[in-house]
């Protein structure tokens, strides 16, 4: 079984950056695509950004674009999420999960680290 063990989150304050990791414990033709979603109590699932592993091609989430990148690397079989400017409306509990489809929809994807919070403070 695939195993997404997520890391870097934390308290900050606005406009300040964290980076978060999310290591795989193997690849597999179901784990083609990586991807963040975060979640906030009493609200769905919220798609972030993605990565294929083979030619890095990204997405992102429109309330995203410019200020977090998503990136990889194929040798530690770890996904990073680098994230700028951060706003109190990025507080969420962010997962990392895998899946072998581009989506941006949460039911996709078969694998899921247990989450690593992000609060920013006004």
């Amino acid at each position: 079984q695939v195993q997404l063990v997520e890391s870097g989150g934390g308290l900050v304050q606005a406009g300040d950056s964290l980076r978060l990791s999310c290591a795989a414990s193997t690849r597999t033709w179901r784990t083609t695509v990586m991807a963040w979603f975060r979640q906030v109590q009493g609200k769905e699932r919220e798609f972030v950004a993605s990565v294929v592993w083979s030619d890095g091609m990204t997405n992102y989430a429109d309330s995203v674009k410019g200020r977090f990148s998503v990136s990889r690397d194929n040798a530690e079989n770890t996904v990073y999420l680098q994230m700028n400017s951060l706003k109190p409306g990025d507080t969420a509990v962010y997962h990392c999960a895998a899946g072998s489809v581009l989506t941006t929809k949460p039911d996709a994807f078969s694998y899921w680290g247990q989450g690593t919070r992000v609060t920013v403070s006004p």
